[in-house]
């Protein structure tokens, strides 16, 4: 799959999915702006990009700070001059239950993160995508469909929001040749849960054993794989898939 010639957003992109997508699209030939807010983390990933391909695009931003959003296209495009997929990868991953007295503090944390910022970029890379028939690609997870453990109920919300949105885009743009999808992952080898405070740095491996007995195959997926979905239906090659879910699970929702 060739990109040559395009221009592709990434959020999140400071580890994990978002890094890997970043990187196999520079492969690929497309011109790559990268979006995240440890400048640390993102100068890593700008080096591994310019390795596969051109030097990408880095702004430090977080996605949940509206200000901080509204940039992020209008720079993407005044660098690159147009814009042709964007994937809105960036997400959070907070642990609280209902019965938390702190609930609705973080629910709005997650999800401004997960939910609304997908849908203000989406909003201001409409006018771009529509001028080069482009599409966008969410990342969303299978705790949108399934309540993947307690006290995540804000997660999983969000992510059944960024399904739902997924397909009401798709909709709406589908008559300007826009198209929208999502990636739904199981468990996948990232450090969303060491981000997050919710495992201790180093842990992550005795996480991801555990993770493997919840899939019918019996494994964690790699960032990569996930990379490879993004990029598929971001080609010409799922030029009639708009409006779908995605799912990258190892089988987990089987279970």
């Amino acid at each position: 799959m060739s990109f040559s010639g395009k221009v592709v957003l990434v959020t999140g992109a400071s580890s994990s999915i978002g890094a890997a997508t970043a990187i196999l699209f520079s492969k690929e030939g497309a011109s790559v702006a990268i979006v995240g807010r440890n400048e640390t983390k993102l100068s890593n990933v700008a080096q591994k990009c310019a390795q596969e391909g051109a030097q990408p695009l880095v702004i430090r931003a977080d996605v949940a700070n509206e200000k901080e959003a509204s940039t992020i296209i209008k720079k993407t495009v005044d660098h690159f001059g147009k814009l042709d997929v964007l994937v809105n990868n960036a997400g959070v991953y907070t642990k609280a239950s209902v019965a938390d007295p702190n609930v609705l503090k973080v629910f709005d944390e997650v999800m401004n993160t997960n939910l609304r910022s997908i849908v203000q970029l989406t909003s201001l890379a409409v006018p771009f995508l529509q001028a080069t028939k482009g599409n966008i690609v969410n990342v969303s997870s299978v705790a949108s469909t399934k309540v993947i453990a307690e006290n995540y109920m804000s997660y999983c919300v969000s992510k059944a929001g960024v399904d739902h949105f997924t397909r009401c885009a798709a909709l709406d743009l589908a008559a300007s040749g826009v198209r929208v999808n999502s990636v739904n992952p199981g468990p996948v080898r990232t450090d969303i849960s060491e981000n997050a405070g919710l495992v201790p740095p180093g842990a992550g491996d005795i996480a991801w054993e555990y993770a493997k007995t919840v899939t019918a195959l019996n494994r964690v997926g790699e960032p990569e794989e996930i990379a490879d979905v993004i990029a598929f239906l971001a080609s010409d090659k799922a030029r009639s898939i708009t409006g779908s879910i995605y799912v990258s699970d190892n089988g987990q929702l089987l279970k």
